[in-house]
């Protein structure tokens, strides 16, 4: 397992879960990727996208406008 971090600040919907996907192609299962966000939309759309793909949320938390998601590839 490694971890991970992605860089999606300033990227509206929909390119923080395509750069989310994209990155996810590289990992192994088990790896952790934090991404890190400035669209409040990525609360609801990364963990979906997680649902339908077979990923896991590990923690999601809002401060300041930064939005952060951690997941574990699956």
């Amino acid at each position: 397992m490694s971890a991970h971090v992605l860089n999606a600040r300033r990227l509206l919907c929909p390119l923080p879960v395509i750069r989310t996907q994209d990155k996810v192609k590289n990992l192994q299962a088990g790896d952790v990727l934090t991404v890190e966000c400035t669209d409040p939309g990525v609360m609801q759309d990364i963990p979906a996208w997680c649902r339908i793909n077979g990923h896991k949320v590990l923690e999601s938390r809002a401060d300041n406008g930064e939005y952060v998601i951690v997941l574990e590839v699956g």
